[in-house]
């Protein structure tokens, strides 16, 4: 199979075993030092909506300072990624590059401080860095198994949500029957709040703002409420099962990412990239 694209050489090659590859301990460093500064810079997005923490001089600067420096950093990645690759656009485009954009731009609005950052929109924005716990998904060794757990069990989860949605609509129109007539009643007022009503007792969340005054609607209630809890185990069933299913089946991979797609689990002993077909 004949490439499509100039292989990497020289420092481009060394730099994308470094960003894309965790076998050396170039790598393994530079995963490691990434997943403290996600973690870190998460925790000063949280911290910088405390208002006695935010309205702190001291601790404001400070975060402001954080923010400077995380956002020089998740940049430099940015650029470190799309140099270590041959098709940019590849990485650019992909889960992870838009995630890795959307977590670094908004750091430019903090630091340069954009005019009318009170703005709702602008505020909207800048709560876009608690993405950057995203790009933690790409280091988290079992994502895989779990991905396709979830993909392999999707028919039978959308199947088991339509039933449990019929059976919402069923009790919560039922109820509505029996409570509407009942003067003591509050919250059964239409059909739309009785199935509201429904699914939070079917889910065991319980909130109590709606409860039902009628022997009927209270041993109905306990039905359901006896239903949720069995309810509760079926999803958990269906995807414990497929990922069950798929570890046996999976096929032993390594860290090595394509050069030019930046796809990685790779079997050990593949020549080309399943992705885009370039040569490894």
């Amino acid at each position: 199979m004949k490439g499509k694209y100039q292989p990497l050489s020289g420092w481009r090659k060394k730099l994308h075993e470094i960003v894309y590859e965790a076998d050396t301990t170039a790598g393994k460093v530079f995963d490691i030092s990434l997943l403290v500064f996600i973690i870190l810079s998460v925790v000063a997005v949280m911290l910088e909506s405390v208002p006695s923490i935010s309205g702190n001089e001291y601790y404001h600067n400070f975060l402001l300072s954080a923010e400077w420096f995380f956002t020089i950093v998740f940049t430099i990645e940015y650029i470190a990624r799309i140099i270590a690759i041959s098709k940019a656009s590849k990485y650019i485009f992909s889960f992870y590059g838009i995630i890795d954009f959307l977590s670094t731009i908004p750091g430019y609005f903090i630091v340069f401080g954009f005019p009318g950052q009170n703005l709702l929109a602008l505020r909207a924005l800048r709560l876009l860095r608690v993405f950057r716990i995203l790009k933690l998904a790409r280091y988290l060794n079992e994502a895989r198994t779990l991905r396709r757990a979830l993909i392999q069990s999707r028919p039978k989860i959308t199947v088991f949500l339509f039933a449990v949605l019929m059976v919402t609509i069923i009790l919560g129109t039922l109820m509505y029957l029996i409570e509407e007539g009942n003067p003591n009643q509050e919250g059964f007022v239409s059909i739309p709040e009785s199935i509201y009503w429904a699914i939070v007792t079917l889910t065991t969340v319980g909130y109590g703002d709606i409860t039902p005054q009628t022997p009927i609607g209270q041993a109905i209630a306990a039905m359901i409420m006896i239903i949720g809890y069995a309810i509760i185990a079926v999803p958990t069933g269906i995807v414990s099962a497929e990922m069950v299913k798929s570890t046996k089946e999976e096929i032993s991979t390594n860290t090595q990412a394509c050069m030019a797609c930046s796809k990685e689990g790779h079997e050990d002993d593949a020549d080309y990239c399943k992705y885009c077909g370039e040569k490894l």
